[in-house]
């Protein structure tokens, strides 16, 4: 068994625990993960559903990505930092930003999604597979 991915969010206050290995790791490049992230992309985690532990009380936000499809973003109510993001069309996933790992460098991005959103002051590794929207699944 390899060991937990765990982290939470800048305070403490909300701590995860996840079993097994991500299952998709991106750059997102959409504009709800520009804006949320402050910068041009963010970085995600993507996890079977069923092996997350999850404490601490986070607060929840409703909106519509890119795809059409309604993702709800979780966050803490002390520091106001993202946590992590659960989608209406997939619920037996759960994502995570990378940075919110207690072990960062356990990341390893797959891809690039949202590609036709990126902009040139934000580039990133030339070597990942690009998408301009989600790859199929």
């Amino acid at each position: 068994m390899t060991k937990p991915y765990t982290g939470g969010c800048a305070c403490g206050a909300i701590r995860y625990s996840i079993a097994g290995e991500p299952v998709f790791s991106n750059h997102c490049q959409c504009r709800d993960c520009q804006r949320e992230s402050g910068t041009g992309h963010g970085s995600y985690l993507t996890f079977a559903r069923a092996g997350v532990t999850l404490t601490g009380e986070a607060r929840q936000w409703d909106m519509v990505g890119d795809s059409g499809n309604v993702k709800t973003r979780g966050f803490c109510a002390v520091c106001g930092v993202p946590v992590y993001l659960t989608f209406a069309a997939q619920p037996d996933i759960f994502t995570i930003r990378a940075a919110g790992l207690d072990e960062p460098a356990r990341y390893k991005p797959q891809v690039v999604t949202y590609a036709v959103r990126g902009h040139a002051w934000d580039p990133l590794d030339p070597s990942l597979p690009k998408f301009e929207t989600m790859p199929p699944a």
